[in-house]
């Protein structure tokens, strides 16, 4: 499936449909070059969670973890973007993190991929002609609630 991605309204809807759809163990998993929208789509989920305050890119953290009561329910945010190999989100604890939470993971390839993960919705963002594309492959736990 592609979802256009003309600005940055579709993007946030975008976001909220993801993040209305959202349970415990689901992995979002954002590909695509830099500046394809990763983070700014990342963001929109958290948002549409209830989180009002900032969103820092993890870029140099690697990992940010959002509780409730600031979004509906646990939720990483990973940028994978610095790894040099997959065994090092082992090595930073990422399943502790995961255990009962969402994930949205950036540069999902860097740790190793989620897409064989019945949970992952990998998206891949692309900069087009009308501005983004999301390119949406889900995982069978998404069958009947894709975004």
């Amino acid at each position: 499936m592609i979802v256009d991605l003309p600005d940055l309204d579709a993007i946030q809807a975008f976001g909220a449909r993801i993040a209305g759809r959202l349970r415990p163990g689901d992995v979002v998993a954002l590909s695509g070059g830099l500046g394809a929208g990763k983070t700014t789509l990342a963001r929109a989920i958290i948002a549409a969670l209830g989180h009002e305050g900032e969103v820092p890119s993890p870029s140099f953290a690697i990992v940010e973890c959002y509780d409730p009561p600031s979004v509906r329910l646990p939720l990483v945010h990973a940028d994978f973007y610095r790894l040099k190999r997959p065994e090092e989100a082992d090595e930073i604890g990422l399943d502790d993190y995961r255990a009962g939470a969402v994930l949205v993971a950036e540069w999902p390839e860097q740790a190793g991929g989620f897409a064989h993960e019945p949970a992952c919705l990998s998206l891949r963002l692309e900069t087009a002609e009308t501005g983004r594309i999301a390119i949406v492959e889900a995982g069978p736990d998404w069958l009947g609630r894709m975004p």
